[in-house]
C-alpha cells in the first residue's frame, strides 16, 4: 500500500452508492473517519509510535483500526470459492494470517509517515436508503501537495458498518490479494496458501 493513504488531509465525499445505515449505528463515513482519527491521535500520544517503532504501531492498528473492520469478510472474498471447502480451523488460520498481513501492511505505512503533522478534512455522506448492506466512502487525500483517491468498501453487520476492502489507486485490495491467494492454492491447496502466509509474516 501506499504511504499516502496516511496522508496529512483526507477529504470524504459521498459517492452515488454509499447508503446510511440505521439510525442507531455510526454512518459509513462516520465510521472511516473515527478509525483515521483514533490511529492518528493515538500515534501523536505515544512516543514510540510518533518515532515509528513497528511494534509500537503494530499495537495501534490492533487497538485503533481493527474494531472497524471485518477482515474475516475479507478473507473470505480473497479466497473465493475455496473458502467453501476449507474446514473451519484452516478458515480461522486464513483469517488469522490474513489480519496478521494487514496489520504489518498498515504499521509499515504508518512508520513512513509517522512524524509529519496529520490534518484532516472531513464532508459528512448524505442520509440516504437505509436498508442497504455495502457502502463505499471515497476520500482524495492530499500528501504535500500530491492528490490520490481512496476508497473504502463497508458492510453492514449486527455491529454496525466495517471496513472490509480499499481501493488504492484503482485497484481494490481484495481483487489483488485473490489473484495471489488463487495462484498459491492451485500449487498447494489451502494448506499452502496458510504456509505461504504464514511464512511471510514471520519475515
Amino acid at each position: 500500500m501506499n504511504p499516502s493513504f496516511w496522508a496529512p488531509l483526507i477529504v470524504l465525499t459521498a459517492a452515488p452508492y454509499v447508503y446510511a445505515q440505521q439510525a442507531n449505528s455510526q454512518s459509513p463515513d462516520t465510521v472511516v473517519k473515527r478509525a483515521i482519527e483514533d490511529v492518528m491521535s493515538s500515534i501523536k500520544t505515544d512516543p514510540a509510535a510518533s518515532a515509528g517503532d513497528p511494534d509500537a504501531l503494530n499495537r495501534v492498528v490492533v487497538q485503533k483500526f481493527l474494531p472497524h473492520t471485518d477482515f474475516r469478510r475479507s478473507t473470505r472474498f480473497a479466497v473465493g470459492n475455496a473458502w467453501s471447502k476449507a474446514t473451519p480451523a484452516q478458515q480461522d488460520e486464513l483469517f488469522k494470517q490474513f489480519q496478521t498481513l494487514m496489520v504489518h501492511t498498515y504499521a509499515t505505512q504508518l512508520a513512513q509517515v509517522s512524524g509529519q503533522n496529520m490534518q484532516f478534512k472531513f464532508q459528512p455522506t448524505a442520509s440516504l436508503p437505509s436498508n442497504a448492506t455495502d457502502a463505499v466512502v471515497k476520500t482524495i487525500v492530499n500528501n504535500n501537495g500530491d492528490t490520490m483517491n481512496i476508497d473504502y468498501r463497508l458492510n453492514r453487520s449486527d455491529a454496525g458498518w466495517k471496513i472490509y476492502d480499499i481501493n488504492m489507486m484503482g485497484a481494490w485490495m481484495i481483487g489483488i490479494y485473490r489473484q495471489q491467494f488463487a495462484d498459491q492454492i492451485a500449487k498447494g491447496g489451502i494448506n499452502g496458501l496458510i504456509k505461504f502466509l504464514q511464512a511471510h509474516n514471520e519475515r
